[in-house]
Order: C-alpha cells, then sequence, then structure tokens
C-alpha cells in the first residue's frame, strides 16, 4: 500500500529539503510475553491498536516525510484496513522478515531499492527507527536524535537502569554483575544518516541478523560509527505485558483531559474573559492552547491544533454569529476525521451582555443548540452550550472562569465513566 501526500514541512533547518527524514516502524512482532490472542501492536487501547497510536504519533511530525510500517505476511491486510479506519496518511505498509533486524532492513530497502515502482519513495537523508509498541513519543525527543545522527551519523535515545545487570554461571549461580552506573538502557527512538545504516544492514552477517536487537552496535560493529546517546524521558518505555496495555490505556485517557484549546474573537468581552479561563485552566490541565480567530479566515490553524490530538475545545462568543460558528468548528473536527475513536468535546459559550435580552430568543437559541448537540452527537461530538449573561460592569470574571473549567472537565470524566448526569444544550 502506499499512500502519498504533499511535501512535509521542514523545521528542523532551512537548508533541509522535504523527504530529508522519514521513518521505519518495526511492527512483526508475535507478542509472546503479552500471553494475549493477538500480537500486542494490533491490541486495542481506548478502541484503536496499538500501533496506529504510535503512528498517529510520528504523523503530528510534520517534517517526516514517510512512514514505513514493517509487519509479518498474515498481517498486512489488518495494517491496511488500520490505514483505511483511521484515516492514516504518509505510510507505506511493507512485508517483514523472520527476525527483528530482517524486518528494518526489509524496510529500509523500500528506499534504496525502489521496489514500490508505481509509487516511488525518495530516499532519506536520515532514517528514524522507532518501535511500533512505544506509543508515547514526542517531537522534542525525536528532533535531538535526528540532529545528532545528522552530527554524528548516528543517534538513540538512553534511560537510567533501574535493576542491576548480572551474569550466571553455567551451574545458574552468579558469575559477575555490572557497574550499574556505567551503563544505560539502550531505547527507541534512534536515528541515523540512511547510507550508514543501510551499509550496516547490508554487510551485516547471519547472525547478527537472526540474533541481534541493537541497531546501534550494527552502526559501530559495521561502519565504525559510534552513535551519540541522548538522555530519554521515562515516557519511552515499551508495551511488552498485559500490564503494559493498562497503563498505555490509563495515559491516553489522562492525555485526553489534559488538553483543551480556547477559541474566542479577535475583539470583545469575550478575549478577556477567555484569558482569565485560560489561567485558570491552567492551574489544572496539562496543556491550554488559549487562540484568538475567526475560524472561516484561519482553518488551516486550527487543522494543526486538531493534528495535535485536541479533543477540548471551548469557543466563546458575545455575537449572534456564535451558533454559526460551532456548527463551523463541528464541520472541521468531521472532516479532520478527529471523533472516530475518542469523543470531541465541544463548550459553546455565549455571553449575552445586552440589557435587553428577549426570553424567547434565548429559548429558541437553546432549543437549536440542543437539536444540534442531538444530532453531532451521533457523530461522537459532544456539544454543550452556555449562555451566560454578562454584565460588562461585573468584576467577577475569575468566578466566571471557574464555571466554565468545571464543566470543561466534568463532561469528559462523566463521559469517559459511563456517566450523564447534564444534558447537551445547558443553559446558565
Amino acid at each position: 500500500m502506499c499512500e502519498r501526500r504533499g511535501p512535509a514541512r521542514m523545521e528542523l533547518s532551512d537548508s533541509w529539503s522535504a523527504g530529508s527524514v522519514a521513518a521505519v516502524l518495526p511492527a512483526g512482532g508475535s507478542g509472546e510475553r503479552l500471553g494475549a490472542a493477538r500480537p500486542k501492536q494490533f491490541c486495542a487501547l481506548q478502541g484503536r491498536p496499538l500501533v496506529s497510536h504510535t503512528a498517529r504519533a510520528l504523523e503530528r511530525i510534520s517534517w517526516i516525510s514517510d512512514i514505513i510500517v514493517v509487519v509479518s505476511l498474515e498481517h498486512i491486510e489488518t495494517m491496511k484496513s488500520i490505514i483505511q479506519k483511521y484515516g492514516h496518511k504518509r505510510i507505506t505498509v511493507v512485508e517483514g522478515g523472520v527476525t527483528r533486524h530482517r524486518s528494518i532492513f526489509n524496510g529500509l530497502k523500500i528506499f534504496a531499492e525502489n521496489k514500490l515502482s508505481n509509487c516511488p519513495l525518495q530516499k532519506p537523508e536520515v532514517v528514524i527507527i522507532h518501535d511500533a509498541v512505544r506509543p508515547f513519543i514526542e517531537e522534542d525527543i525525536l528532533l535531538k536524535v535526528v540532529k545528532a545522527a545528522k552530527d554524528h551519523g548516528a543517534a538513540g535515545a538512553i534511560r537510567p537502569l533501574v535493576s542491576t545487570v548480572v551474569a550466571s554461571s553455567a551451574d545458574g549461580c552468579l558469575d559477575h554483575s555490572l557497574e550499574r552506573a556505567r551503563y544505560r538502557a539502550s531505547e527507541m527512538p534512534q536515528a541515523f544518516l540512511f547510507d550508514i545504516i543501510y551499509q550496516a544492514y547490508h554487510q551485516c552477517n547471519d547472525y547478527d541478523l537472526d540474533y541481534g536487537t541493537e541497531c546501534l552496535h550494527l552502526a559501530l560493529k559495521y561502519c565504525k560509527t559510534k552513535a551519540k546517546l541522548i538522555e530519554g524521558s521515562p515516557d519511552l518505555w515499551k508495551v511488552t505485558y498485559k500490564r503494559d496495555l493498562y497503563a498505555a490505556e490509563s495515559i491516553i485517557k489522562d492525555n485526553l483531559s489534559q488538553q483543551v484549546c480556547v477559541i474566542t474573537d479577535m475583539k470583545g468581552d469575550d478575549v478577556q474573559v477567555g484569558f482569565l479561563l485560560h489561567e485558570t485552566l491552567k492551574s489544572h490541565i496539562k496543556q491550554v492552547k488559549r487562540i484568538s480567530v475567526s475560524l472561516c479566515k484561519d482553518d488551516n490553524y486550527m487543522q494543526n491544533i486538531i493534528l495535535g490530538q485536541c479533543y477540548n475545545f471551548i469557543c466563546m462568543h458575545v455575537k449572534k454569529s456564535a451558533f454559526q460558528e460551532t456548527q463551523q468548528l463541528v464541520d472541521i473536527l468531521e472532516n479532520a476525521n478527529v471523533s472516530t475513536l475518542y469523543p470531541v468535546v465541544l463548550i459553546s459559550v455565549h455571553l449575552n451582555v445586552s440589557e435587553n435580552a428577549s426570553f424567547s430568543s434565548e429559548m429558541e437559541d437553546l432549543t437549536r443548540i440542543k437539536e444540534f448537540a442531538r444530532e453531532v452527537k451521533k457523530k461522537n461530538i459532544l456539544v454543550y452550550g452556555l449562555l451566560i449573561h454578562y454584565n460588562k460592569g461585573s468584576k467577577d470574571l475569575q468566578g466566571l472562569g471557574y464555571l466554565i473549567q468545571h464543566c470543561s472537565t466534568e463532561k469528559r470524566h462523566r463521559y469517559q465513566n459511563g456517566t450523564r448526569s447534564v444534558k447537551e444544550g445547558t443553559t446558565i
């Protein structure tokens, strides 16, 4: 399978051209240690296969031009269906080998030998190798290893050892132990100048291809390239056992609730309220983006927010077009297939600053929001309406911020735990 997209936007350096960085994801393991009926890379986390989470994390990085996912022959169609179902782009599926190294080598060959004649891939300057079962990969560590690989030829993430490594003798007794302070655990991601790692695999003997597991070692052994070691974060761990699946799912749930995008108009009272809301949310939520933008004029900016896997939105308006802009945001979310897996929470806040508000018009707005919320709920988008009477002379904006913050966090929490006590289209 070969899906191609336009040139990626490079952010590493102005001198780098599109296609300079690609990634290979070995995903051909059998998952014996997991003890599940299917390989761990295809086990579901929050309804989505683990390999899809990892692929999406790499797809968010605009300067990675191509992603090669290497799977065993019997799972090629499964991987293709995952790509189609979850709308993955820039991904090519390649048949793996009988071992990890042979699978990675197959992934590299796609660039060097142009086996996909109907859709040739550009050979990258740097190639990232990352495990398909390490879903919590961030751009900062990828940037560090890629830059280090460009300077040194090879680079990889490491972490401190948490246990002492010992060697046993033939009779099962302790032979010797390693000084833990001198050693590190080799993690992923790793990055290489493409020509170096491809040459290393070409020269690799059968023993290393069949029993080796460390790519950095191949670059050192066959190309005399000493890899630069980069200290990685604790999030680089690998899903190996069944308990790891539960831990990963818990992290994903937490991440969904810890990212909120607050959207306000370009001017007016709602900008001030939006700023205070942003400050209030920051003390409770890990990542809060506050943007002042007209959706109709800057859809591209919203697309970048969505690609960052944000599933919580708060739209604040004082003008009568508030409902239309809410509809427009829903259209953007639908077109991006954001709600395919996780529910999107969208709170539309209409600040009514009029002293002569009509009760009948407010009821019409409420009815319209309720009907709209019921319709889009079928698409896994949860819309909540807050109609707030706001006196321009009021100084209690901080209290208003706390009110909206409470609504935005409670709705997702209740939904994820299977209980619903507040109906869509609520007004205050």
